[in-house]
């Protein structure tokens, strides 16, 4: 039976730090995904429809206001998808959309019409793609950028790892874009105890940092899903993640 993993895709992981959504990064996952279907089931839970609504959209009264930033990812997310549809076509991937909202996994009823709709298009061998609806719900916009998220989605289908896929390599006992001192931490069992190495830094790309990616962590805890921090930002940084070619962190259950 093939294992499942869950892999979050952060807005700058897909821009690759820029402003605008790298056709390269999308053609690196597609080509992992390939390579790893034989023993792998993949689902993808992604951001980055504010950031490609921005690519291809001018509109003056643009803000950072909630209601704005809804009207964006309404915007971007069809462009969005339509960018991963051709990329992934090209590699003899299929995708599908799921769009859903913090909602979704409160109801029993929701949960399960949920995990049938997952398993079968990975039965059909489609590649699932979530992100949050926006457009009727805000806690991605707000507080996450789909970490915890991806965390309900690994609960949700019973995953094997929920891999996010970070701008830095794993957690550090500081933060490495502070102090250039800072030690990865190569296995973390203790929640709590890597809450005190969190310093969180501002960006203007996603809205996510470790502080969301540990209550991630403690939300795929419950399940005994295996969570990782990779560098997304490295190719092939999944692919040699599960070979252990890179550092990265590993939460263990």
């Amino acid at each position: 039976m093939k294992k499942k993993i869950v892999l979050k895709i952060g807005t700058f992981t897909l821009t690759a730090g820029s402003s605008r959504i790298s056709y390269g990064k999308i053609e690196d996952i597609a080509r992992q995904l390939v390579s790893l279907r034989k023993n792998y089931d993949v689902v993808l839970v992604s951001s980055g429809a504010i950031a490609t609504a921005k690519q291809f959209t001018n509109i003056n009264g643009y803000n950072k206001n909630v209601d704005s930033k809804q009207a964006m990812s309404a915007i971007g997310q069809p462009k969005l998808m339509r960018l991963y549809d051709e990329i992934f076509e090209s590699f003899g991937l299929h995708i599908a959309q799921c769009l859903m909202t913090y909602r979704d996994f409160k109801d029993r009823k929701a949960k399960a019409n949920t995990k049938n709709t997952i398993n079968k298009l990975l039965e059909y061998d489609y590649i699932p793609i979530i992100n949050e609806n926006d457009t009727v719900a805000i806690e991605e916009i707000v507080i996450g950028d789909n970490d915890q998220l991806s965390a309900f989605v690994a609960n949700i289908i019973d995953a094997d790892i929920l891999v996010i896929a970070s701008d830095i390599d794993g957690l550090y006992d500081q933060n490495p874009h502070i102090n250039k001192k800072a030690k990865l931490i190569k296995e973390v069992k203790n929640i709590q105890q890597a809450k005190l190495f969190i310093q969180e830094k501002k960006s203007e790309l996603g809205t996510g940092g470790m502080t969301t990616k540990i209550e991630a962590v403690k939300i795929c805890k419950k399940k005994k899903i295996e969570v990782w921090i990779v560098n997304g930002g490295k190719t092939n940084f999944l692919l040699d993640a599960i070979q252990d070619k890179i550092l990265f962190t590993k939460f263990k259950v």
